[in-house]
């Protein structure tokens, strides 16, 4: 008999049970990620988000440099006005951005300059104090001299625009490479001395500071001489054993990752199963792609080589617990902020995790 409340309406159902369907098929291991975001936190997009049933973002970045904006008070106020949405903020960038050398605004602890890069270190590292006084669990940052490399713009899906990458047609800035060029052992010091400053400071503050890696993928020798390092799964390998610390991981852009494989869409999982099984994964940036290693285009989630369902399993399978967000999205004619695009992504994540979350 169906029973109906006051008010004439059938309550909730608790289980498949109650409909005559059997008990549902739940797995062993518990669906432990949550939908996040990035970027704007405008009080516009907060109420968008929290509309949508997200509570988990990263926020945009607080400030530029060092300034008042990454005082104690200040990343508290930035926390509580997010957590007044019902959003919870669990990452905060840090001004080590995916932008070229020649505009980073902490540009000497690539570029090895001493005592430039020390104080650069400094200020990064009073960053990651007061993030963690201000109970901010989390920072992301880029270790790159390239930024994000791209060779032209390509049509995806219904005339939506996507960025692509071949490697012929990409140009080298001549004043990256005058400041830059080098090997990639020289990196790798460059990468440690940074490492064995920052992560003892980040195992001290309680903050997890999760990198990106470099995209695209490059190959060995990094990009017409200028050094690419974690630009390719072995890199990444090594990067995360430098200074082995529970503190010290990958903001893991999926999206990236693609793009430094043979194919992408046999090999992507055993590489989410490499870092994940070793608690490396601290944020994950879900994307698609088609194409592969030095040749691909970025896609709609649902529109590119990789089975995205079968990733989100995959972190399941490993028991990651933190935010799965959209990254460079695709641009539709008349969406110039991309919230079409990114609405769309959205719940196409919260679906997903919503269906692994009763797999076998």
């Amino acid at each position: 008999m169906m029973i109906l409340n006051k008010a004439g309406i059938r309550p909730p159902v608790d289980s498949a049970a109650e409909v005559g369907v059997g008990p549902t098929t739940t797995s062993s291991r518990p669906a432990l990620m949550k939908v996040g975001t990035q970027g704007e936190n405008s009080d516009e997009w907060l109420r968008y988000l929290a509309s949508f049933g997200l509570r988990h973002i990263c926020s945009d970045l607080p400030s530029r440099h060092y300034d008042e904006n990454w005082s104690v008070e200040s990343l508290i106020r930035l926390r509580e006005h997010i957590d007044s949405f019902g959003i919870k903020l669990e990452i905060v960038p840090l001004p080590l951005a995916s932008v070229p050398i020649t505009v980073a605004d902490y540009p000497n602890i690539l570029l090895g300059k001493s005592p430039e890069r020390d104080r650069e270190i400094d200020q990064i590292c009073a960053m990651i104090r007061n993030c963690g006084m201000a109970g901010i669990p989390t920072v992301k940052y880029n270790l790159t001299l390239l930024g994000i490399v791209r060779s032209h713009d390509a049509p995806c899906r219904g005339g939506a625009m996507c960025s692509a990458f071949e490697y012929e047609r990409a140009i080298l800035d001549s004043e990256i490479y005058r400041l830059a060029h080098g090997t990639e052992e020289m990196m790798w010091e460059r990468i440690e001395y940074f490492l064995k400053a920052v992560v003892p400071v980040a195992e001290e503050a309680k903050v997890r500071i999760a990198c990106h890696p470099n995209d695209p993928g490059m190959p060995k020798g990094g990009f017409r001489g200028v050094p690419s390092v974690l630009g390719s799964v072995e890199g990444l390998k090594r990067f995360v054993d430098t200074v082995p610390s529970p503190y010290h991981g990958l903001n893991f852009c999926q999206g990236t990752v693609c793009e430094m494989l043979s194919d992408p869409a046999k090999e992507i999982y055993d590489v989410i199963r490499y870092f994940g099984q070793r608690k490396k994964l601290f944020n994950v940036h879900f994307r698609n792609i088609r194409g592969n290693v030095l040749n691909f285009r970025e896609a709609f989630p649902d529109d590119g080589d990789v089975d995205m369902l079968k990733c989100m399993s995959v972190y399941k399978e490993v028991e990651y617990d933190g935010m799965i967000m959209p990254d460079h999205v695709p641009l539709i004619d008349g969406d110039t902020k991309r919230r079409y695009a990114y609405s769309f992504a959205l719940g196409y994540i919260q679906a997903a995790i919503q269906m692994v979350k009763h797999q076998d």
